[in-house]
């Protein structure tokens, strides 16, 4: 029986990926099939980023989140909802984030840094990180991660890979999705005692 650190899962981020990675499976096999992917998945990434948007833009829920001030982003806010329309600056510039978020899942290494960063795509969702007005509930981050997941295996499945190689490549992007899913709630429990 492996024995496990609880205490150690919330403060120490590398422990934390390392258990739930292990739990899972995640292992080298599946970062190559991720990074087996790249090529066919890397130029469909802006139809994935455009079917995100078009189902964030759907729910006043979602779409409310794209009002505050995102870091970073020094362009002029839209005022009001209805002013926030699919081609605003505001909506271009998150849309790169999610392109690069999407590129670096299939072509950086799993190493500390990406594990940094796949916990800062939970935390700057909150106010702990980025904007003090951005503050998604936790219900919004899992709907919209349950349509990535989605979209992610509608786009899978239909890359014509041989039959190993797509199982392999699902089974890789699911763990994996599961990992990010837990490197965001982190961010929305209350701290421990």
């Amino acid at each position: 029986m492996t024995q496990v650190d609880e205490p150690k899962l919330e403060s120490d981020l590398g422990y934390r990926f390392g258990y739930v990675s292990k739990f899972i499976g995640f292992g080298a096999d599946d970062v190559a099939a991720v990074h087996g992917a790249a090529p066919k998945l890397a130029p469909l990434v802006p139809a994935l980023v455009d079917a995100v948007y078009d189902k964030l833009f759907q729910q006043d829920a979602t779409w409310r989140h794209f009002l505050p001030r995102q870091h970073g982003y020094t362009g002029e806010t839209p005022a009001t909802l209805d002013k926030l329309t699919m081609d605003h600056p505001q909506i271009a510039f998150r849309k790169q984030h999610l392109g690069r978020y999407l590129a670096a899942l299939v072509t950086k290494p799993y190493d500390g840094k990406m594990v940094e960063y796949l916990d800062m795509v939970g935390k700057m969702h909150t106010p702990k990180a980025g904007s003090k007005d951005l503050d998604v509930p936790l219900v919004q981050m899992n709907a919209l991660m349950g349509f990535v997941a989605d979209a992610l295996t509608a786009t899978i499945l239909g890359l014509g890979l041989d039959r190993d190689t797509e199982v392999k490549t699902l089974r890789a992007f699911g763990k994996l999705l599961w990992i990010q899913n837990d490197l965001i709630t982190r961010h929305y429990q209350a701290p421990t005692r």
